[in-house]
Protein backbone atom coordinates (compact mmCIF):
# COMPACT_ATOMS: atom_id res chain seq x y z
CA UNK A 1 0.00 0.00 0.00
CA UNK A 2 2.22 2.60 1.18
CA UNK A 3 5.72 2.93 -0.84
CA UNK A 4 7.44 -0.28 0.59
CA UNK A 5 11.09 -2.15 0.06
CA UNK A 6 9.99 -4.33 -2.90
CA UNK A 7 7.88 -2.44 -5.30
CA UNK A 8 6.83 -5.55 -6.82
CA UNK A 9 5.72 -6.59 -3.74
CA UNK A 10 3.06 -3.76 -3.44
CA UNK A 11 2.39 -5.26 -6.86
CA UNK A 12 1.98 -8.79 -6.14
CA UNK A 13 1.10 -10.92 -8.83
CA UNK A 14 1.86 -9.65 -12.28
CA UNK A 15 0.33 -10.90 -15.69
CA UNK A 16 1.19 -14.47 -17.26
CA UNK A 17 3.42 -16.90 -16.44
CA UNK A 18 7.40 -17.15 -16.64
CA UNK A 19 8.61 -20.79 -17.28
CA UNK A 20 11.51 -21.67 -15.15
CA UNK A 21 13.83 -23.27 -17.70
CA UNK A 22 16.89 -24.36 -15.26
CA UNK A 23 14.96 -25.31 -12.30
CA UNK A 24 13.85 -28.45 -13.38
CA UNK A 25 18.03 -29.82 -14.20
CA UNK A 26 18.99 -27.70 -11.09
CA UNK A 27 16.93 -28.21 -8.18
CA UNK A 28 17.20 -31.43 -5.94
CA UNK A 29 13.62 -31.05 -5.24
CA UNK A 30 12.77 -32.78 -8.01
CA UNK A 31 12.94 -35.95 -6.31
CA UNK A 32 10.36 -37.47 -4.38
CA UNK A 33 8.63 -35.25 -2.30
CA UNK A 34 10.23 -35.95 1.31
CA UNK A 35 12.60 -38.22 0.24
CA UNK A 36 15.71 -37.60 2.58
CA UNK A 37 17.86 -35.78 3.63
CA UNK A 38 19.28 -33.38 1.18
CA UNK A 39 21.65 -29.97 1.43
CA UNK A 40 19.41 -27.42 -1.21
CA UNK A 41 16.01 -25.88 -1.57
CA UNK A 42 14.26 -24.46 -3.90
CA UNK A 43 11.01 -22.61 -2.96
CA UNK A 44 8.00 -20.75 -5.56
CA UNK A 45 7.79 -16.77 -4.54
CA UNK A 46 5.67 -14.31 -6.86
CA UNK A 47 7.71 -11.22 -7.19
CA UNK A 48 11.17 -10.07 -6.81
CA UNK A 49 12.51 -7.37 -5.61
CA UNK A 50 13.90 -4.14 -7.60
CA UNK A 51 16.96 -4.03 -5.77
CA UNK A 52 19.17 -5.92 -3.09
CA UNK A 53 20.46 -3.05 -1.72
CA UNK A 54 19.86 -1.88 2.02
CA UNK A 55 20.42 1.70 1.12
CA UNK A 56 17.66 1.60 -0.99
CA UNK A 57 15.17 -0.46 1.36
CA UNK A 58 16.08 -3.72 0.98
CA UNK A 59 15.93 -5.65 3.85
CA UNK A 60 14.22 -2.75 6.15
CA UNK A 61 11.89 -5.50 7.99
CA UNK A 62 14.54 -8.02 8.44
CA UNK A 63 14.98 -11.65 7.24
CA UNK A 64 16.95 -10.51 3.84
CA UNK A 65 19.25 -14.00 4.54
CA UNK A 66 22.16 -11.75 2.36
CA UNK A 67 21.96 -8.90 5.63
CA UNK A 68 21.71 -8.91 9.19
CA UNK A 69 20.15 -6.31 11.25
CA UNK A 70 20.90 -4.72 14.45
CA UNK A 71 18.00 -6.88 16.01
CA UNK A 72 16.31 -9.19 14.70
CA UNK A 73 12.35 -11.18 15.19
CA UNK A 74 12.02 -13.95 16.66
CA UNK A 75 9.41 -16.57 15.69
CA UNK A 76 6.94 -14.94 17.96
CA UNK A 77 8.19 -11.19 16.62
CA UNK A 78 9.96 -10.47 19.74
CA UNK A 79 13.10 -8.48 19.19
CA UNK A 80 16.12 -10.47 19.87
CA UNK A 81 19.93 -9.45 19.25
CA UNK A 82 21.44 -9.82 15.84
CA UNK A 83 24.74 -7.80 14.76
CA UNK A 84 23.80 -6.65 18.35
CA UNK A 85 24.84 -8.14 21.27
CA UNK A 86 22.45 -7.32 23.50
CA UNK A 87 18.85 -5.09 23.38
CA UNK A 88 19.82 -1.56 23.39
CA UNK A 89 20.04 0.38 26.43
CA UNK A 90 18.06 2.99 25.78
CA UNK A 91 18.20 6.89 27.92
CA UNK A 92 17.17 10.49 27.43
CA UNK A 93 13.69 9.60 28.18
CA UNK A 94 13.66 7.47 24.86
CA UNK A 95 15.92 10.27 23.28
CA UNK A 96 18.71 7.70 22.74
CA UNK A 97 19.41 4.25 22.07
CA UNK A 98 22.57 2.70 22.66
CA UNK A 99 24.02 -0.37 21.28
CA UNK A 100 26.73 -2.55 22.10
CA UNK A 101 28.05 -4.59 18.49
CA UNK A 102 28.50 -8.54 18.59
CA UNK A 103 32.65 -8.82 18.46
CA UNK A 104 34.17 -11.07 15.90
CA UNK A 105 31.81 -10.48 12.77
CA UNK A 106 32.62 -9.75 9.38
CA UNK A 107 31.36 -9.58 5.68
CA UNK A 108 31.21 -11.66 3.58
CA UNK A 109 34.38 -10.77 1.86
CA UNK A 110 36.43 -10.81 5.03
CA UNK A 111 36.10 -7.49 5.70
CA UNK A 112 35.30 -7.00 10.16
CA UNK A 113 31.94 -5.30 10.56
CA UNK A 114 32.47 -2.17 12.89
CA UNK A 115 30.30 0.68 14.48
CA UNK A 116 30.97 2.48 11.33
CA UNK A 117 29.08 0.26 8.53
CA UNK A 118 26.00 0.93 10.96
CA UNK A 119 26.82 4.72 10.98
CA UNK A 120 26.71 4.57 6.86
CA UNK A 121 23.87 2.90 6.33
CA UNK A 122 21.38 5.14 8.45
CA UNK A 123 23.25 7.89 7.17
CA UNK A 124 23.13 7.47 3.82
CA UNK A 125 19.27 6.39 4.40
CA UNK A 126 18.63 9.18 5.59
CA UNK A 127 20.39 11.64 2.81
CA UNK A 128 17.86 13.34 0.24
CA UNK A 129 19.93 11.67 -2.81
CA UNK A 130 19.08 8.62 -2.15
CA UNK A 131 16.78 6.76 -3.40
CA UNK A 132 14.93 5.39 -0.45
CA UNK A 133 10.92 5.28 -0.36
CA UNK A 134 10.99 4.06 3.05
CA UNK A 135 12.84 6.80 4.48
CA UNK A 136 9.77 8.46 6.54
CA UNK A 137 10.00 5.69 8.54
CA UNK A 138 13.14 6.81 10.18
CA UNK A 139 11.74 10.56 10.59
CA UNK A 140 12.30 9.64 14.63
CA UNK A 141 16.25 9.95 13.88
CA UNK A 142 18.51 12.96 14.39
CA UNK A 143 21.62 11.53 14.05
CA UNK A 144 23.93 8.30 14.51
CA UNK A 145 27.06 8.30 15.92
CA UNK A 146 30.38 5.76 16.50
CA UNK A 147 31.13 4.91 19.82
CA UNK A 148 34.64 3.24 18.70
CA UNK A 149 34.17 -0.03 16.83
CA UNK A 150 31.97 -1.70 18.61
CA UNK A 151 29.32 0.85 20.43
CA UNK A 152 26.42 2.84 17.95
CA UNK A 153 24.64 5.68 19.45
CA UNK A 154 21.33 6.41 17.53
CA UNK A 155 19.57 9.98 18.83
CA UNK A 156 16.34 10.90 18.17
CA UNK A 157 14.62 13.92 17.67
CA UNK A 158 11.29 12.56 19.71
CA UNK A 159 10.43 9.97 21.78
CA UNK A 160 9.69 7.29 19.31
CA UNK A 161 8.02 4.25 20.81
CA UNK A 162 8.92 1.79 18.08
CA UNK A 163 12.46 2.51 16.91
CA UNK A 164 14.15 -0.36 18.46
CA UNK A 165 11.91 -2.64 15.68
CA UNK A 166 13.49 0.23 12.72
CA UNK A 167 16.76 -1.67 13.77
CA UNK A 168 16.48 -4.96 12.46
CA UNK A 169 17.21 -3.00 8.84
CA UNK A 170 19.86 -4.58 7.05
CA UNK A 171 23.26 -3.28 7.68
CA UNK A 172 25.31 -2.33 4.37
CA UNK A 173 29.33 -2.35 4.35
CA UNK A 174 30.59 1.01 4.18
CA UNK A 175 33.97 -0.24 2.16
CA UNK A 176 31.86 -1.56 -0.92
CA UNK A 177 28.62 0.67 -0.61
CA UNK A 178 30.53 3.88 0.28
CA UNK A 179 32.34 3.82 -2.53
CA UNK A 180 29.82 3.24 -5.68
CA UNK A 181 26.88 5.45 -6.67
CA UNK A 182 24.57 4.89 -3.90
CA UNK A 183 21.32 4.35 -6.78
CA UNK A 184 22.78 2.82 -9.52
CA UNK A 185 26.06 1.07 -8.43
CA UNK A 186 26.96 -2.35 -8.60
CA UNK A 187 25.91 -3.37 -4.51
CA UNK A 188 22.67 -2.55 -6.01
CA UNK A 189 22.28 -6.08 -7.14
CA UNK A 190 25.84 -8.19 -6.35
CA UNK A 191 25.33 -7.40 -2.63
CA UNK A 192 27.54 -8.38 0.05
CA UNK A 193 26.78 -8.63 3.71
CA UNK A 194 27.03 -10.46 7.28
CA UNK A 195 24.05 -12.52 6.89
CA UNK A 196 23.72 -16.68 6.47
CA UNK A 197 23.59 -16.67 2.99
CA UNK A 198 25.95 -15.27 0.17
CA UNK A 199 24.11 -14.05 -3.37
CA UNK A 200 25.29 -16.39 -6.35
CA UNK A 201 23.16 -15.19 -9.13
CA UNK A 202 20.34 -13.17 -9.89
CA UNK A 203 18.19 -13.98 -13.02
CA UNK A 204 16.13 -11.31 -13.61
CA UNK A 205 12.55 -12.54 -13.79
CA UNK A 206 13.95 -16.49 -13.14
CA UNK A 207 14.88 -16.98 -9.72
CA UNK A 208 17.24 -16.12 -7.22
CA UNK A 209 20.48 -18.49 -6.12
CA UNK A 210 22.36 -18.34 -2.74
CA UNK A 211 24.97 -20.21 -1.40
CA UNK A 212 25.15 -20.32 2.36
CA UNK A 213 27.99 -18.03 4.13
CA UNK A 214 30.31 -20.55 5.60
CA UNK A 215 31.61 -18.03 8.09
CA UNK A 216 28.10 -16.83 9.28
CA UNK A 217 29.01 -15.38 13.41
CA UNK A 218 25.66 -17.95 14.22
CA UNK A 219 26.97 -20.86 12.48
CA UNK A 220 27.06 -22.18 8.70
CA UNK A 221 23.44 -23.62 7.57
CA UNK A 222 22.59 -26.71 7.30
CA UNK A 223 20.56 -25.97 3.53
CA UNK A 224 23.87 -25.14 1.38
CA UNK A 225 22.14 -23.60 -1.68
CA UNK A 226 18.77 -21.82 -1.45
CA UNK A 227 16.78 -20.96 -4.83
CA UNK A 228 13.58 -18.87 -4.73
CA UNK A 229 12.36 -19.34 -8.19
CA UNK A 230 10.08 -16.22 -9.66
CA UNK A 231 7.24 -17.34 -10.89
CA UNK A 232 4.15 -14.94 -11.25
CA UNK A 233 1.39 -17.15 -12.03
CA UNK A 234 -0.36 -19.53 -8.95
CA UNK A 235 -1.30 -22.27 -11.25
CA UNK A 236 2.40 -22.83 -13.01
CA UNK A 237 3.84 -22.38 -9.32
CA UNK A 238 1.56 -25.11 -7.72
CA UNK A 239 2.26 -27.22 -11.30
CA UNK A 240 6.19 -27.24 -11.06
CA UNK A 241 5.53 -27.91 -7.17
CA UNK A 242 3.27 -31.13 -8.14
CA UNK A 243 6.10 -31.85 -10.47
CA UNK A 244 9.00 -32.05 -7.51
CA UNK A 245 10.50 -28.73 -9.33
CA UNK A 246 9.85 -27.02 -6.28
CA UNK A 247 10.64 -27.77 -3.08
CA UNK A 248 7.85 -25.16 -1.70
CA UNK A 249 5.67 -22.36 -2.84
CA UNK A 250 3.43 -19.69 -1.62
CA UNK A 251 -0.45 -20.57 -2.81
CA UNK A 252 -3.61 -19.25 -2.71
CA UNK A 253 -6.00 -21.22 -0.85
CA UNK A 254 -7.60 -23.54 -3.51
CA UNK A 255 -4.27 -24.07 -5.07
CA UNK A 256 -3.06 -25.08 -1.21
CA UNK A 257 -6.51 -27.19 -0.80
CA UNK A 258 -5.16 -29.77 -3.73
CA UNK A 259 -1.83 -30.87 -1.58
CA UNK A 260 -3.64 -31.65 1.47
CA UNK A 261 -3.73 -35.47 1.15
CA UNK A 262 -0.51 -35.41 0.04
CA UNK A 263 1.73 -37.11 2.75
CA UNK A 264 5.38 -36.00 1.26
CA UNK A 265 4.41 -32.58 1.94
CA UNK A 266 2.96 -29.92 4.98
CA UNK A 267 0.91 -26.96 4.43
CA UNK A 268 1.75 -23.98 6.50
CA UNK A 269 -0.96 -20.98 7.36
CA UNK A 270 0.79 -18.06 8.24
CA UNK A 271 -1.47 -15.00 10.30
CA UNK A 272 -0.88 -12.00 8.61
CA UNK A 273 -1.47 -7.99 8.46
CA UNK A 274 -1.97 -8.07 4.83
CA UNK A 275 -5.00 -6.49 3.88
CA UNK A 276 -7.08 -5.76 0.69
CA UNK A 277 -8.58 -2.72 0.78
CA UNK A 278 -10.20 -0.02 -2.21
CA UNK A 279 -8.92 3.47 -2.34
CA UNK A 280 -11.36 6.31 -1.98
CA UNK A 281 -9.93 9.59 -3.63
CA UNK A 282 -10.51 12.50 -2.08
CA UNK A 283 -10.04 14.26 -5.54
CA UNK A 284 -12.93 12.35 -6.88
CA UNK A 285 -16.58 13.80 -6.89
CA UNK A 286 -17.75 10.62 -6.01
CA UNK A 287 -15.81 8.86 -4.09
CA UNK A 288 -14.44 11.75 -1.99
CA UNK A 289 -18.42 12.22 -0.72
CA UNK A 290 -18.29 11.21 3.03
CA UNK A 291 -21.64 9.85 2.56
CA UNK A 292 -20.92 7.80 -0.62
CA UNK A 293 -17.66 6.53 1.85
CA UNK A 294 -19.71 5.89 4.82
CA UNK A 295 -22.76 3.52 2.57
CA UNK A 296 -19.63 1.96 0.82
CA UNK A 297 -18.80 0.89 4.13
CA UNK A 298 -21.54 -0.86 5.39
CA UNK A 299 -22.62 -1.77 1.68
CA UNK A 300 -20.23 -4.39 1.34
CA UNK A 301 -20.25 -7.79 2.25
CA UNK A 302 -17.01 -8.29 3.88
CA UNK A 303 -17.59 -12.08 5.78
CA UNK A 304 -19.25 -13.03 2.06
CA UNK A 305 -15.73 -12.40 0.52
CA UNK A 306 -13.67 -14.13 2.91
CA UNK A 307 -15.97 -17.42 2.36
CA UNK A 308 -16.41 -17.28 -1.05
CA UNK A 309 -13.22 -15.67 -2.45
CA UNK A 310 -10.81 -16.57 0.56
CA UNK A 311 -12.07 -19.92 1.01
CA UNK A 312 -11.73 -18.85 4.99
CA UNK A 313 -8.18 -18.67 5.18
CA UNK A 314 -9.07 -14.49 6.57
CA UNK A 315 -11.00 -12.36 8.07
CA UNK A 316 -13.29 -9.16 7.55
CA UNK A 317 -11.05 -6.40 7.37
CA UNK A 318 -12.31 -2.78 9.11
CA UNK A 319 -8.89 -0.91 9.09
CA UNK A 320 -5.61 -1.89 9.05
CA UNK A 321 -4.93 -3.74 12.11
CA UNK A 322 -6.78 -6.89 12.61
CA UNK A 323 -9.40 -7.60 14.74
CA UNK A 324 -7.29 -10.18 16.93
CA UNK A 325 -4.40 -6.99 17.33
CA UNK A 326 -4.67 -5.71 20.67
CA UNK A 327 -4.60 -2.71 19.27
CA UNK A 328 -7.98 -3.04 17.28
CA UNK A 329 -10.32 -0.64 18.59
CA UNK A 330 -13.21 -2.51 19.79
CA UNK A 331 -16.42 -1.74 18.41
CA UNK A 332 -15.23 0.09 14.91
CA UNK A 333 -16.63 -3.27 13.16
CA UNK A 334 -19.28 -2.90 10.29
CA UNK A 335 -22.14 -5.05 10.05
CA UNK A 336 -22.88 -5.30 6.16
CA UNK A 337 -25.98 -3.11 5.83
CA UNK A 338 -27.54 -2.90 2.29
CA UNK A 339 -30.66 -0.66 3.56
CA UNK A 340 -28.48 1.22 5.87
CA UNK A 341 -25.95 1.87 3.05
CA UNK A 342 -29.31 3.38 1.02
CA UNK A 343 -30.50 5.38 3.61
CA UNK A 344 -27.42 7.11 3.77
CA UNK A 345 -27.43 8.13 0.48
CA UNK A 346 -30.89 9.11 0.34
CA UNK A 347 -30.29 11.87 3.26
CA UNK A 348 -27.57 12.64 1.19
CA UNK A 349 -28.96 13.87 -1.71
CA UNK A 350 -28.08 10.90 -4.32
CA UNK A 351 -31.20 9.77 -5.97
CA UNK A 352 -31.99 6.75 -7.89
CA UNK A 353 -31.86 7.57 -11.65
CA UNK A 354 -33.84 6.16 -13.85
CA UNK A 355 -30.89 2.92 -14.69
CA UNK A 356 -30.96 2.68 -11.24
CA UNK A 357 -27.36 4.58 -10.53
CA UNK A 358 -27.51 7.43 -8.38
CA UNK A 359 -27.32 10.98 -9.33
CA UNK A 360 -26.64 14.35 -6.90
CA UNK A 361 -26.46 17.97 -8.76
CA UNK A 362 -26.07 16.47 -12.18
CA UNK A 363 -23.14 13.94 -10.75
CA UNK A 364 -24.00 10.07 -11.93
CA UNK A 365 -23.10 7.85 -8.59
CA UNK A 366 -20.15 6.47 -11.03
CA UNK A 367 -16.05 5.86 -10.58
CA UNK A 368 -13.11 3.89 -12.02
CA UNK A 369 -11.89 0.97 -10.22
CA UNK A 370 -8.82 -0.49 -11.20
CA UNK A 371 -6.94 -3.67 -9.84
CA UNK A 372 -3.55 -4.90 -11.43
CA UNK A 373 -3.81 -7.18 -14.47
CA UNK A 374 -3.00 -10.94 -13.69
CA UNK A 375 -3.64 -10.76 -10.01
CA UNK A 376 -6.81 -12.99 -9.67
CA UNK A 377 -7.53 -12.42 -5.60
CA UNK A 378 -7.36 -8.16 -6.34
CA UNK A 379 -9.09 -8.88 -9.84
CA UNK A 380 -12.23 -10.94 -7.14
CA UNK A 381 -12.21 -8.49 -4.30
CA UNK A 382 -12.43 -5.64 -7.14
CA UNK A 383 -15.81 -7.38 -8.78
CA UNK A 384 -17.43 -8.59 -5.44
CA UNK A 385 -17.41 -5.09 -4.23
CA UNK A 386 -18.12 -3.45 -7.29
CA UNK A 387 -21.51 -6.05 -7.39
CA UNK A 388 -22.40 -4.90 -3.64
CA UNK A 389 -21.88 -1.32 -4.78
CA UNK A 390 -24.39 -1.70 -7.41
CA UNK A 391 -26.81 -3.00 -4.91
CA UNK A 392 -26.85 0.20 -3.06
CA UNK A 393 -27.32 2.43 -6.75
CA UNK A 394 -23.25 3.07 -6.81
CA UNK A 395 -21.45 2.19 -10.18
CA UNK A 396 -18.21 0.51 -9.71
CA UNK A 397 -16.70 0.68 -13.56
CA UNK A 398 -13.37 -2.23 -12.40
CA UNK A 399 -10.31 -2.00 -14.83
CA UNK A 400 -7.10 -4.11 -15.19
CA UNK A 401 -4.01 -2.26 -15.73
CA UNK A 402 -0.20 -2.36 -14.46
CA UNK A 403 1.04 -0.17 -12.09
CA UNK A 404 2.73 2.06 -14.98
CA UNK A 405 -1.26 2.66 -15.65
CA UNK A 406 -2.67 2.99 -12.58
CA UNK A 407 -0.30 5.23 -10.43
CA UNK A 408 -0.70 8.39 -12.00
CA UNK A 409 -4.36 7.95 -12.06
CA UNK A 410 -4.50 7.36 -7.70
CA UNK A 411 -5.30 10.72 -7.54
CA UNK A 412 -8.70 10.89 -8.90
CA UNK A 413 -9.67 7.07 -9.64
CA UNK A 414 -10.10 4.22 -7.35
CA UNK A 415 -7.78 1.18 -6.50
CA UNK A 416 -8.00 -1.73 -5.43
CA UNK A 417 -4.71 -2.24 -3.19
CA UNK A 418 -2.70 -4.09 -0.83
CA UNK A 419 -0.69 -3.12 2.50
CA UNK A 420 -0.27 -4.08 5.91
CA UNK A 421 2.99 -4.12 8.62
CA UNK A 422 3.14 -6.25 11.64
CA UNK A 423 4.79 -5.17 14.78
CA UNK A 424 3.49 -1.51 15.47
CA UNK A 425 0.47 0.31 14.46
CA UNK A 426 2.90 3.27 13.49
CA UNK A 427 4.37 1.33 10.49
CA UNK A 428 1.17 0.91 8.57
CA UNK A 429 -0.81 3.89 9.67
CA UNK A 430 1.01 6.78 9.46
CA UNK A 431 1.99 6.37 5.59
CA UNK A 432 -1.33 5.19 4.68
CA UNK A 433 -3.30 8.47 6.19
CA UNK A 434 -0.76 11.00 6.73
CA UNK A 435 -2.00 13.94 4.99
CA UNK A 436 1.51 15.02 4.08
CA UNK A 437 2.62 12.32 2.50
CA UNK A 438 -0.28 12.37 -0.30
CA UNK A 439 0.73 11.88 -3.57
CA UNK A 440 4.66 9.89 -1.98
CA UNK A 441 4.78 7.46 -4.30
CA UNK A 442 2.26 4.72 -2.90
CA UNK A 443 1.57 6.21 0.39
CA UNK A 444 -1.68 7.44 1.29
CA UNK A 445 -2.87 6.50 -2.20
CA UNK A 446 -6.55 8.10 -1.15
CA UNK A 447 -5.04 11.66 -0.47
CA UNK A 448 -6.54 10.75 2.61
CA UNK A 449 -6.90 14.73 4.61
CA UNK A 450 -7.78 14.38 8.12
CA UNK A 451 -6.73 16.48 10.52
CA UNK A 452 -7.95 14.44 14.24
CA UNK A 453 -6.20 11.49 12.30
CA UNK A 454 -3.03 13.34 11.61
CA UNK A 455 -2.56 14.54 15.36
CA UNK A 456 -3.48 11.53 16.66
CA UNK A 457 -0.85 9.72 14.47
CA UNK A 458 1.53 12.25 15.31
CA UNK A 459 0.55 11.47 19.35
CA UNK A 460 0.44 7.59 18.31
CA UNK A 461 4.52 7.78 17.36
CA UNK A 462 5.34 10.87 19.81
CA UNK A 463 5.05 9.41 23.08
CA UNK A 464 6.21 5.90 24.76
CA UNK A 465 3.32 5.69 27.03
CA UNK A 466 1.19 2.32 25.84
CA UNK A 467 -2.19 3.91 26.92
CA UNK A 468 -1.40 7.31 25.58
CA UNK A 469 -0.93 4.89 22.28
CA UNK A 470 -3.60 3.02 22.80
CA UNK A 471 -5.91 5.71 22.96
CA UNK A 472 -4.14 8.19 19.91
CA UNK A 473 -4.90 4.52 17.75
CA UNK A 474 -8.16 4.24 19.08
CA UNK A 475 -8.72 7.93 17.56
CA UNK A 476 -7.54 6.77 14.54
CA UNK A 477 -9.47 3.94 13.78
CA UNK A 478 -13.23 5.86 15.03
CA UNK A 479 -12.19 8.45 12.48
CA UNK A 480 -12.35 5.91 10.06
CA UNK A 481 -15.97 5.17 10.72
CA UNK A 482 -17.13 8.49 10.81
CA UNK A 483 -14.82 8.91 7.37
CA UNK A 484 -13.44 6.64 5.80
CA UNK A 485 -10.59 7.37 3.20
CA UNK A 486 -10.65 3.52 2.29
CA UNK A 487 -12.75 0.41 2.40
CA UNK A 488 -11.10 -2.52 3.90
CA UNK A 489 -12.24 -5.86 2.59
CA UNK A 490 -10.13 -8.52 4.19
CA UNK A 491 -7.04 -10.08 6.04
CA UNK A 492 -5.47 -12.62 4.25
CA UNK A 493 -3.75 -15.62 5.54
CA UNK A 494 -0.78 -16.48 3.54
CA UNK A 495 -0.72 -20.62 2.63
CA UNK A 496 2.43 -22.29 1.73
CA UNK A 497 3.14 -25.90 0.80
CA UNK A 498 6.42 -27.37 1.58
CA UNK A 499 7.87 -30.73 1.02
CA UNK A 500 8.23 -32.61 4.40
CA UNK A 501 12.14 -32.85 4.30
CA UNK A 502 13.53 -30.94 6.74
CA UNK A 503 12.94 -29.78 10.53
CA UNK A 504 12.93 -26.43 12.06
CA UNK A 505 10.24 -24.55 9.72
CA UNK A 506 7.43 -22.13 11.26
CA UNK A 507 6.14 -18.92 10.27
CA UNK A 508 5.56 -15.38 11.73
CA UNK A 509 2.93 -13.18 11.59
CA UNK A 510 3.40 -11.86 8.04
CA UNK A 511 3.32 -8.25 6.12
CA UNK A 512 1.77 -7.56 3.19
CA UNK A 513 5.25 -8.20 1.28
CA UNK A 514 5.56 -11.89 1.75
CA UNK A 515 6.61 -14.62 0.15
CA UNK A 516 10.41 -13.43 -0.49
CA UNK A 517 11.53 -12.48 3.30
CA UNK A 518 8.73 -14.47 4.69
CA UNK A 519 7.28 -17.76 4.60
CA UNK A 520 8.33 -20.78 6.14
CA UNK A 521 11.89 -20.18 4.87
CA UNK A 522 11.85 -16.64 7.39
CA UNK A 523 14.79 -19.03 9.15
CA UNK A 524 15.55 -21.40 6.38
CA UNK A 525 19.37 -20.78 7.95
CA UNK A 526 18.08 -22.70 10.49
CA UNK A 527 16.48 -25.82 8.89
CA UNK A 528 17.62 -29.38 9.61
CA UNK A 529 17.67 -32.22 7.03
CA UNK A 530 15.27 -34.99 8.59
CA UNK A 531 16.91 -38.13 8.53
CA UNK A 532 19.85 -37.23 9.15
CA UNK A 533 21.87 -36.57 12.66
CA UNK A 534 23.79 -33.29 11.79
CA UNK A 535 23.52 -30.77 14.12
CA UNK A 536 24.13 -26.84 13.28
CA UNK A 537 28.07 -26.75 14.21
Amino acid sequence: MAARTVRRATAALATGALALTTAACSNPGADTAGSGPKDSAVVGIAYEPDTLSPLLGYGKDGNSKIFDGLLAFDADMKLQPALAAKLPRVGDGGLTYTYTLRSGVTFSDGVPFTAKDVVFTYETILDPKTNNPSRTELDALKSVEAVGDDTVVFHLKYPYAPFAERTVHAIAPEHVAGKQDVNTGAFTTKPIGTGPYVLSSWSKGEKLTFKANPTYWNGAPAVKRFTMAIIKDDDVRATRLRAGDLDGAILPPNLAAGFGSDKGRKTYTARTYDYRTVTLPTHNPVAGDTAVRRALDVAVDRQAMVDKILEGAGKPAYGPVPTDSPWFAKGTERRHDLAGAQKILDEAGWKPGSDGVRVKNGVRASFPLWYLSGDKLRQDHALAYASDARKAGIEIKTQAGTWEVIEPRMKTDAVLAGGGSPGDPDFDQYLLLKSTLAGDGFNNMAWYDNETVDRALEDGRRTNDPAQRKAAYDTVQRALVANPGYTFLTHIDHLYVVNDSWDGLSTQIEPHDHGLAAGPWWNVETWQPKNSGDTKK
